[in-house]
């Protein structure tokens, strides 16, 4: 330890002989390099064992600050911490740490989460799980398509064998078009899906549905959904009403903060009773989420969001939660009407 010590305080004699010129850590100006710009003076030449310790004690110096600036910002964003302003501050050096930077220069040892997303995001005192699936149709066989749907999934819907339920069945009207969008949700989870799955596989009538309508489409996909614990159960509606499903894909990691913030500003979305319900996936494209509005009309549906826009509060989770977001889409959809959502 003591000869380590020696070595590294020779080679940062070294690195001040050569003209290394340090800028404040602790300024707010931009500095590309970070930490320090450096000029070595051609005078100067260290013999290659010294060479290699400053190149090094650099490297160590240079990776401590950064993992330290990455700890602080992290904090700043843990789940649970109230946000007092907008801006986000983050400082490299403080006056209690600028002298313990060489006990840092060691490995920080970060403890493993215990729990996933899913388990921390969904509602514990239900297991539902969720479909939802996107059929995109020959524009020509739309309508022979919602013939063939109402006149089989409500079997499925009302057979108590089958536990699965329809959600909502919709027509998209803005967004991707000649498109339709189903929402099942299958009581009892996995196992509920697996149960239903093996039993539509004897099922003859739903066999030749699903003949007749692979008949009618371009493509289709799906996902399986859990539901936020803070978002309402979706419960049937009368009508009329559109819907408004609005995707989010967000950057990995990010689920738990963005379920931290949609927990304290769903209630500002509560007055017209216009949040259906809120789901992020578990299969298929993952770290997606699927919010469900309804609205009497699409003038309904400005004004309930400008609304919004006039609550305190609500700005501040727009201003959190877009920078965790890769792509969004927004679709308004008409249902079916063997859709339990009218």
């Amino acid at each position: 330890m003591m000869m380590m010590m020696i070595i590294l305080r020779r080679s940062f004699a070294l690195v001040v002989q050569a003209g290394v010129q340090w800028r404040d850590l602790g300024s707010s100006q931009p500095s590309p390099s970070i930490i320090c710009t450096c000029r070595q003076s051609s005078k100067l030449t260290a013999p290659p064992v010294m060479e290699m310790v400053r190149s090094s004690s650099r490297c160590l110096i240079m990776s401590n600050i950064h993992s330290k600036g990455a700890e602080e910002y992290s904090s700043q964003r843990a789940v649970g911490s109230e946000h007092k302003s907008p801006s986000i501050r983050s400082s490299f050096y403080s006056k209690d740490n600028e002298g313990s930077w060489f006990r840092s220069l060691f490995v920080h040892k970060v403890d493993p989460r215990k729990d996933a997303h899913s388990t921390l995001l969904s509602k514990k005192e239900t297991s539902n799980l969720y479909k939802i699936q996107f059929h995109n149709v020959k524009p020509e066989y739309l309508d022979a398509y919602n013939s063939l749907t109402e006149a089989v999934l409500p079997k499925l819907h009302l057979d108590e064998d089958y536990p699965c339920s329809l959600v909502g069945n919709w027509n998209t009207w803005y967004g991707e078009q000649d498109q339709a969008v189903h929402l099942w949700r299958f009581s009892g989870g996995y196992p509920a899906l697996m149960d239903c799955m093996n039993k539509l596989k004897n099922n003859k009538e739903y066999l030749e549905f699903r003949r007749e309508r692979s008949q009618m489409l371009l493509s289709r996909r799906n996902q399986l959904l859990l539901e936020f614990s803070f978002w309402n159960e979706p419960q049937p509606r009368v009508g009329p009403n559109i819907y408004e499903l609005r995707t989010y894909k967000l950057k990995p990691g990010t689920m738990i903060e963005w379920g931290n913030n949609w927990a304290r500003a769903i209630k500002y979305r509560q007055e017209n009773q216009e949040a259906v319900g809120g789901f992020f996936s578990q299969i298929g494209e993952l770290y997606v989420v699927h919010h469900l509005w309804a609205y009497k009309d699409l003038q309904s549906r400005e004004e309930t969001r400008n609304a919004a826009w006039r609550k305190r509060g609500w700005d501040e989770n727009v201003y959190y939660t877009v920078p965790l977001v890769r792509h969004m889409e927004s679709r308004i959809m008409i249902p079916l009407k063997i859709s339990p959502l009218q």
